[in-house]
């Protein structure tokens, strides 16, 4: 049984696709987990979402889909809550544009009650209820995955969302020690970069391992699979790499890999 997990994917379908067709995976015994981050930024999120939902349609025991900032923003936004999905950061221009068909246009105040109205009847029900029934967090033997990291010592069900999906935080960076936990959400070449060197882009440090391998032309999409440490990669130019880390492996992990019978 293995655990594959997949990093941020920010819209990218056609890469997604082909990193899934990469994997060496039993549908049938092993786990595939999305930290989430489907939505915004790139060519087609509608299409990332609809392609990791029929993924945890045939097979909701062994496909989970974790609720990503990008996917709050957007249901905070359509619940009237908060307008950041809307600023350009984000990336969420995009995403309107894909469900509505037509350019995010704001220019006073009442384009937002109308803009609400176009993206929550452009998503279909069917993607919405996915988006508002993502966990924060999965735990397996393994690891713990979350989206964007662990407060400090506690366990995920102790901690507030808001964290979960948003903290970046370099104690927890650079001296987390517990159980091994995946998260993305912080491109890895903003994390330190003693836990890059050598990581082939993804991030080790003690027990925390980052595998948001970042948003641009030259920017891997990345699985990494448990526990034995293979990372699967795909690229916007078409290229793939995989590579079967052996260096580097904190101690912690070194462990988790020697219970399951590898090393």
């Amino acid at each position: 049984m293995k655990t594959f997990v997949v990093g941020d994917v920010h819209g990218r379908c056609a890469q997604l696709h082909r990193l899934l067709d990469m994997l060496p995976r039993d549908e049938a015994a092993d786990t595939l987990v999305f930290l989430g981050d489907l939505i915004d930024r790139g060519a087609d999120a509608p299409g990332c979402v609809d392609l990791v939902l029929g993924l945890q349609r045939e097979n909701p025991e062994r496909v989970v889909c974790l609720r990503g900032n990008h996917e709050q923003m957007l249901l905070d936004f359509i619940d009237g809550a908060a307008n950041l999905w809307i600023t350009p950061v984000t990336g969420g221009e995009r995403t309107y544009e894909q469900y509505v068909g037509k350019s995010l246009q704001i220019t006073k105040e009442q384009d937002l009650e109308e803009v609400r109205r176009e993206i929550e009847n452009g998503v279909p029900a069917e993607q919405l209820d996915f988006f508002q029934a993502m966990p924060y967090y999965y735990e397996d033997d393994y690891a713990i995955y979350v989206h964007a990291g662990l407060d400090k010592t506690k366990h995920p069900r102790e901690t507030e969302p808001q964290a979960l999906l948003w903290m970046r935080d370099m104690e927890f960076y650079k001296n987390y020690r517990g159980k091994p936990c995946i998260f993305g959400h912080t491109p890895t070449p903003l994390l330190p970069l003693w836990g890059r060197v050598g990581r082939h882009g993804i991030y080790i440090s003690h027990s925390a391992i980052g595998i948001d391998t970042g948003y641009n032309l030259q920017s891997p999409l990345s699985c990494l699979s448990l526990p034995d440490f293979t990372l699967y990669q795909t690229f916007s130019d078409g290229h793939e790499e995989t590579h079967h880390i052996t260096s580097f492996i904190p101690e912690t992990l070194k462990a988790m890999q020697k219970r399951a019978g590898i090393g």
